[in-house]
């Protein structure tokens, strides 16, 4: 389960990198379009009205993931019986 939870935080990261690439490179217009799935994908863009350095901003995304993807596993474990 731990390899499990820190792909679900690797994934958190890749996110954020992702996205810190596609951002400057598209449109505002597109932007204010896809800034529900960012919200979603990136649950700490919430707090865009402070200065958040890309470092902090990677490590909330990753524990982020990676405590939804603890929750997951627990319950995937529950579901199939393997604790």
């Amino acid at each position: 389960m731990k390899h499990r939870v820190a792909l679900w935080a690797l994934a958190g990261a890749v996110v954020v990198i992702l996205w810190s690439v596609f951002i400057p490179a598209t449109r505002p217009r597109t932007l204010e379009s896809l800034w529900p799935l960012w919200l979603l994908m990136c649950p700490v863009a919430l707090a865009r009205h402070y200065a958040l350095s890309f470092p902090f901003v990677l490590l909330a995304n990753a524990a982020t993931y990676a405590l939804a993807g603890t929750a997951i596993e627990i319950l995937r474990g529950r579901r199939t019986g393997n604790a």
